[in-house]
């Protein structure tokens, strides 16, 4: 009984701790976090680009490789 009394005071102090460590977080503004997702957006369609060009042309060396 005693462990189970101790591993809750453990859990109730980790939360306390979290909750005051979220009060002193800076958090984006509506304006940073819809920039920050444009260009996360962007890179990724950019990426997408890029892979499926390098997909492409492995596939066709393959197939000229292989016949």
């Amino acid at each position: 009984m005693e462990k189970i009394k101790l591993l809750m005071q453990k859990i109730m102090l980790f939360l306390n701790d979290a909750k005051g460590e979220l009060k002193r977080v800076t958090w984006p503004s509506r304006k940073q976090t819809m920039a920050s997702t444009l260009v996360v957006i962007i890179v990724v369609f950019v990426m997408a680009i890029f892979f499926g060009i390098i997909d492409f042309g492995l596939a066709k060396l393959i197939k000229f490789i292989l016949g």
